[in-house]
């Protein structure tokens, strides 16, 4: 996802949420089952923005840390 904050470009990064998610051996099924909507999931696997609540759930149900969650990518300079 690109956010645009006070002119400068920058993404955020879901990939380390499915890679933690490979290592747990979690699916999105899963996930489901645990708690987490599904149109969440889905959103998240599109780029879209989520809020803290979510990652809070996320992190609470994958017991884990925001870092295994998402990350910060900078925009390379122009």
């Amino acid at each position: 996802m690109k956010w645009l904050s006070m002119g400068i470009a920058f993404m955020m990064s879901y990939e380390p949420l499915f890679e933690t998610m490979r290592k747990k051996g979690i699916t999105s099924y899963r996930l489901q089952k645990m708690g987490f909507n599904r149109a969440t999931y889905y959103a998240i696997k599109n780029g879209n923005s989520v809020s803290t609540n979510t990652i809070h759930l996320l992190c609470k149900l994958l017991d884990c840390r925001v870092e295994d969650i998402m990350e910060y990518v900078a925009d390379p300079p122009e």
